[in-house]
């Protein structure tokens, strides 16, 4: 794992190029590392500031130059097809344990060219110097697990793993970006912008995930090396052939991301994917003698639990179950983060993620887990955050919806009979709701449902100067900020083919990576396990009442079935978010007041609607049974906006 960065500037600049290069690792300097060089010929510059996490990683010297094949490259990867990648390219069997993911990369730019990315399996951010093509050449993995920014200025292209040391070189200023800002403000879900190569900095872009980069004197090119899509359907004789194929890969998956010489840790919730990732983990890792420690956030001691009968906000039963269950090895710590809370951390987040942020419920316990396993020794964190639409994806009430259009009565009659069995109640209590699905225009006959948008916080004069609901509508995300009506396997098939959701999700992760020396690796995230899961036929998901039943039946014998057939209570994490803010909440409410009368603020954002929910809020006083409500979510995220805003100018 690296902090990579470089300059290629084929005129002569005032500041000479070795000097910029200094200041790109300089600001590098803010995180620990292991190494730290940089290498320069001619119009090139590239500097790496290396943090060992894998055993070859410490045989490898970055940035790495090739004579013979006058051939330069720095790189932040991990690749988990290795053995694979051994094979096509003939690496001799005495090579192999010393061989570094970079040389592989080199090996692989080589024989494929361009096309290289689309061999490599793993999180991977790299750029190659072809000395005799005079080109920059790199990628990014498929869903952006390690972010790679850049930037342009006259003639010369700078890139970072962040955007801090680009925005000090000459020429970079840090004039915001309107139209990522619009996009940011207007979206209500957790997606950030729907431009996949844009930042808050108008001066600074991205590569976007599953994107190559080639740069020459004259020009740069993006192209998409990847789609995940589905391939050919997964024909098998026998239920049981699924669940064995399964397995296979997802082993693999799992085995592959243990590769470090440091100790391994994983996020382990009361569910079944954090779950089915801990339970494969501690199987390889037993047999080769290492424990592994887990991180479970439960709420704070002292909150009473608000949520319904079917929601559990302190999922320890569960997570005790799968921990004794899987036994020897696994090092169970419970973490409630006590004094710790989403309005404290802004003031630590926001410097590491560079921009706002939607995640707040979260983030206490989010960053939390990155510390407890950097004290722990643990260079990799294990966690199945991409799960529900990979090896958990089963949605019982959607595949209903299609058996209610195809008429398939008999088989639609007995699947609602064994999912009352399995989650309680009576046999035709989901029928309403498997017709709404089956027909939206029933659903709006039935009932008008009452909407869980809020009220657009992006300020009006921003959202017509950007055209930014116009360009929303063109991804089916219509003014309440949420995508339109979808049923879930549309949202599936969106969520794998574009690009935003990658972004959204996996750039925290990369950046909290850096300051605490830790690696998050989601086996549910592999390329192969998701093109496997992406083959399979639909009634291996929902199979005699029970949803998700591919990994529920892949699980016998890895999780307890107190878990493993669990659909009657779902873990529901971050209820405590409010309950934890009370001892600041007057501080919090003083901050949205003083943003409503900051120019700077109400360039971007509602002032008179803030003020008004501000007022609604106070007037009710705080009350943590209401950390779903659009009011509390809404000042909060005009809080971390305007935070930095002011962050950003001192």
């Amino acid at each position: 794992m690296s902090a990579i960065a470089g300059i290629y500037c084929e005129a002569e600049e005032a500041e000479p190029i070795s000097r910029q290069g200094g200041t790109l690792m300089q600001a590098l300097r803010a995180y620990p590392a292991d190494d730290s060089r940089c290498w320069q010929q001619g119009p090139v510059f590239l500097g790496c500031h290396a943090q060992w996490i894998t055993p070859e990683s410490v045989l490898s010297l970055l940035p790495y130059y090739d004579a013979e094949k006058r051939l330069a490259i720095t790189a932040d990867a991990i690749l988990d097809n290795r053995r694979e990648l051994f094979e096509k390219l003939n690496v001799g069997q005495e090579l192999r344990a010393a061989m570094s993911d970079s040389e592989l990369i080199l090996l692989a730019y080589v024989k494929w060219g361009e096309d290289a990315p689309k061999h490599f399996a793993g999180d991977f951010a790299f750029m190659i110097w072809d000395e005799s093509r005079r080109r920059l050449f790199g990628a990014r993995d498929f869903s952006g697990g390690r972010t790679l920014y850049y930037s342009r200025s006259g003639s010369r292209f700078a890139f970072c793993t962040i955007m801090e040391p680009l925005l000090r070189l000459p020429g970079v200023n840090r004039q915001i970006n309107d139209q990522w800002m619009a996009e940011y403000l207007a979206i209500t879900g957790m997606i950030d912008v729907v431009s996949a190569s844009s930042t808050i900095y108008q001066a600074v872009e991205q590569v976007p995930p599953a994107h190559c980069i080639s740069v020459t004197a004259s020009r740069i090119e993006l192209a998409r090396y990847v789609t995940v899509t589905p391939g050919e359907p997964l024909r098998l004789k026998r239920d049981e052939e699924y669940v064995e194929a399964f397995r296979d890969v997802f082993r693999e998956a799992v085995a592959s991301r243990l590769r470090t010489r440091k100790g391994v840790a994983a996020q382990l919730s009361g569910g079944l994917d954090s779950g089915a990732v801990v339970s494969f983990a501690a199987r390889e890792l037993k047999a080769e003698g290492k424990p592994l420690h887990t991180f479970s956030y439960v709420p704070v001691q002292d909150f009473v639990d608000f949520t319904s009968r079917h929601y559990m906000a302190d999922e320890s039963p569960y997570i005790e179950a799968t921990a004794r269950y899987v036994g020897g090895g696994v090092k169970a710590e419970y973490c409630d983060f006590a004094g710790k809370d989403s309005f404290s951390e802004i003031g630590e987040l926001l410097p590491i993620m560079e921009m706002p942020y939607k995640f707040f419920e979260n983030s206490f316990w989010l960053k939390g887990m990155f510390e407890k396993a950097s004290e722990a020794g643990a260079g990799i964190l294990l966690n199945g955050g991409r799960g529900n639409l990979s090896i958990s994806w089963g949605p019982a009430y959607d595949y209903y919806a299609v058996l209610l259009r195809k008429f398939r009565w008999l088989k639609l009659a007995r699947e609602l009979h064994q999912f009352s069995l399995r989650t309680g109640g009576s046999r035709l209590r989901s029928l309403p709701d498997v017709a709404e699905i089956a027909y939206p225009s029933f659903a709006r006959m039935r009932s008008a449902r009452p909407s869980f948008a809020s009220p657009s916080i992006v300020s009006p004069r921003l959202a017509r100067k950007t055209g930014v609901y116009e360009k929303l509508r063109h991804y089916g995300i219509d003014e309440s900020g949420w995508l339109g009506e979808q049923d879930a396997y549309k949202q599936r098939r969106q969520h794998f083919e574009e690009l935003f959701y990658w972004n959204a999700s996996n750039t925290l992760a990369c950046k909290l990576s850096l300051p605490y020396g830790v690696w998050k690796r989601d086996p549910t995230n592999d390329l192969r396990v998701i093109r496997f899961c992406l083959s399979v036929p639909e009634d291996q998901y929902v199979m005699d009442g029970m949803d998700r039943a591919l990994v529920r039946r892949a699980t016998e014998s890895y999780l307890p079935d107190t878990v493993r057939l669990n659909q009657r209570v779902q873990g529901i994490q971050g209820a405590d978010w409010v309950h934890r803010m009370l001892p600041r909440w007057t501080g919090f409410l003083n901050e949205v007041q003083e943003l409503t009368a900051d120019e700077r603020a109400l360039q971007y954002l509602n002032g008179p609607l803030i003020q008004e929910t501000a007022a609604k809020v106070m007037r009710d006083g705080p009350r943590p049974d209401r950390s779903n409500d659009l009011n509390y979510r809404m000042l909060m995220r005009s809080v971390i906006v305007y935070r930095f805003l002011k962050t950003r100018e001192s």
